[in-house]
Order: C-alpha cells, then structure tokens, then sequence
C-alpha cells in the first residue's frame, strides 16, 4: 500500500511566491534558461539551472555549478526568503488554465514504493539524464522539483482537499503564461491522518511526469542508504516530493508528430500507401484537431487530411494506443522511421502549441505532419498495470507544476 507522507515544505515567503516559481527546469534550453533569468533575483530557475549564473562556455555538469545551487537556495533560506513549517502537513495545490482547475496533495512519497511497483512507470529513463538531477539533488541536499503522480478517485482525500479550499490560500497568484496558482496549508492533525490512511488503502500510484525527477530522487536514497547503513527507513531521503492528483483532475494533451522528409517517396506515392491502412479525407484546418481514439489529422503540401485507421485495434494495451498504431502502420513502414527516440527525421510537438504550429513546421523544415488524439489518463494506468511501457512522447501534461513553491530538504 502506498506511504505517502506529510512533511516539512521549505517554502516561499508569501509575498515571494509568485517571484520565486518557475517553469520545470527541463522546458527550456540553455539559451533560453540563461535569457529567462537575467536580472532576475528570485526566479527559482536559477537555482534549478545554475549554469545560468556562469559564462555560456561553462561545464553545466561540473561540481561548481550544482555547488552554485546549493549555494543559491540556502542562502535565500538564511535570509529569509524561503520559510520552512513547523509540523510535517500535507498541502493543497491548484491550478488553472484555460479556465480548468487541477487540484493535488503536496507531499513526500517512499523511494520503497518506486522498487516495488507500489509507484508505477510508464516510461524508460537515460542515466544520462538521470545523473544530472542525481548530483542537484545530492549536493543542494534537498528535491527542488516534484514529481507529477496519479493516483485513482478517492473519496475521503476528495473530501479533504474540498475542506481545505474554503480555507484562505497561503499562495494566490497568476503567472506570467496567465494559469493560476493556489496552496493551501492542510493544518488539522485529524484531516492529515485521513488523508494518509486514505493513501495506504491505494495499492497503486502512477509516475505520470517526472520519470527522471523521481528515478533520480530514488538512486539519491539509495547512496544515503550507503553512507549511512544505520537507516531507519525515517530519514527525509527515503522520500521524494511530490503532487498527487487524482485521475479525474487530469487533462492529457495530444503530443503530435513531425517528419523532415517522405523516405523517398514522392507525395503521390506517400499517399497511396497510407491509403492502404487509412480512410482518408481532406478537411479544414477547423478540423484538424482529432476528436476520437483511431483518427489522425494530416497536414502536407498546404492541405489537411483525416486519417481513420481501418484495423482492428489491438487487446494488449501498448498497442492499442494511437501514437503505437501511427508508428507500427504509418511512421515505420512508409517513413522508415525504426526508432522515434532516436532517429533525427522525426520531431514532436505538444500539443499546448496547437495546429498552427504543425503548420509553420511542415512550411520551414519538415513535409508531414500528424496531430494526434490525446492519450488517456486511463490508459497510461492500464500500460503501467501492465508492467508495460508506452512509446516515447506519448503523453503531454498541461499546466506543468511550478519549481520552487515546495522544497523538501533531505
């Protein structure tokens, strides 16, 4: 069953909050990163991306520039600027875009619970992704950034976290990209212990953004484990951060597809062959956004198409997907496209971007475009029971949760 704890949010100022929070570190580049904090003493992206704060040439993996992180967030601690609780609480975390409200629990999980399959993957992890959070982690001595779980609706933390938001918000404040962000501080010892026997009666909970964050946090625990062999298990780093949603408040996006070129062929050729596996017909650029599981937009040479696969769809849940049935029937066999991780033909575009982006790609340096049907929230369940693992981009979550608003010091 599921130990997801309380804990001791190092956390913003109130009147720095909204300063203080930041887009995750890995949405931007390095350029970007560097632009985004220049004349910026509190954008927590600084802290989350401190080569930032060196020349362009600079090492970004070396033991300067993670000690510079360190260096950043304690001393803002020092001065003030971030506050830690006194009593380990659950928070409550809401976000709205577009008009649409997400609301999660804010707390630690157990590295113990990612081992055993209590706290499921749907995707691989690179080590060398890994390493990098690893050492930030390890050498800031604190998770700076949550990570994104999922668990099914539960009543008793519905109803808690209901309670909690007639309460006054500790944060209130809309970001620069117009969504609005809430927390509220969950005080009542009776309603934390609701919410984490609630938890232990969850026998599953779902990575559903953060695979490296949390593989990160995991391996983290596991070399304190090392240092210390006298663990109790208690320890702050037998535990990372994180907001907990329920599967009704989530929204996936579609994460769409890009190719540079048609493999060869010509448009014509192209277009016989996936009139082999789809229906297709052309429509507007009104309706070019999938509105059903099976159906692709296409857009090349100026005009869009919708594709309707005409197979059957498969009963084991990897490939039923539709990102699978477009690789398996169309990507692979026509475009030549093996290896979506790794081959440079193909490019993806999520779906906050929207169609018109699909457009200015395939008009400047690719041919082909496919916007997709979004994955389901029960469907990422149903490859994670599966003990499977969905294609790479597969799903694409909006709004991203914010660095900075909660650290949790190990």
């Amino acid at each position: 069953m599921a130990n997801i704890r309380p804990f001791k949010a190092i956390r913003p100022r109130e009147d720095l909050a909204d300063k203080i929070a930041a887009l995750p570190y890995d949405v931007y580049s390095r350029k970007e990163a560097k632009e985004k904090v220049q004349g910026d003493t509190y954008t927590f992206l600084r802290i989350d991306r401190p080569e930032t704060q060196f020349e362009d040439d600079f090492d970004m993996y070396s033991k300067e520039a993670y000690q510079k992180a360190h260096d950043m967030l304690w001393d803002m601690v020092s001065r003030g600027e971030f506050v830690q609780d006194d009593t380990a609480i659950y928070y409550v975390y809401e976000q709205i875009m577009d008009g649409r409200s997400q609301t999660g629990i804010v707390a630690v999980a157990s590295a113990d619970d990612y081992d055993n399959a209590v706290i499921k993957k749907h995707e691989n992890t690179r080590e060398e992704k890994e390493l990098d959070r690893i050492c930030h982690v390890d050498v800031c001595n604190a998770q700076t950034g949550p990570i994104f779980l999922a668990y099914r609706r539960n009543e008793i933390i519905r109803d808690e976290i209901l309670k909690a938001k007639k309460e006054k918000p500790v944060y209130q404040f809309v970001s620069d990209d117009g969504i609005s962000h809430s927390v509220w501080c969950i005080t009542d010892s009776d309603a934390n212990n609701r919410i984490k026997d609630a938890f232990a009666g969850i026998d599953s909970i779902y990575i559903a953004d953060g695979h490296h964050r949390c593989a990160s946090a995991v391996k983290v625990c596991k070399k304190r484990r090392a240092q210390y062999p006298e663990y109790t298990g208690e320890e702050e780093f037998n535990f990372f951060l994180s907001v907990l949603f329920a599967d009704e408040e989530l929204m996936i996006m579609d994460y769409n597809r890009v190719v540079k070129d048609l493999n060869g062929n010509t448009k014509e050729e192209f277009m016989d062959k996936v009139a082999e596996k789809f229906e297709l017909s052309e429509i507007s650029k009104n309706e070019a956004k999938p509105t059903k599981k099976g159906t692709f937009g296409m857009f090349i040479d100026g005009k869009w198409y919708l594709l309707t696969y005409k197979g059957c769809v498969s009963n084991d849940p990897v490939e039923a997907l539709d990102v699978s049935v477009l690789q398996n029937e169309l990507l692979e066999p026509v475009l030549g496209i093996l290896d979506p991780k790794t081959d440079n033909r193909i490019d993806f575009v999520g779906g906050i971007r929207g169609m018109a982006e699909l457009e200015k790609r395939v008009n400047s340096d690719c041919v082909v475009a496919f916007s997709m049907y979004p994955t389901s929230i029960s469907e990422l369940f149903e490859v994670a029971d599966a003990g499977k693992l969905m294609p790479p981009k597969s799903t694409w979550f909006e709004p991203k949760l914010r660095s900075g608003l909660f650290i949790h010091g190990i």
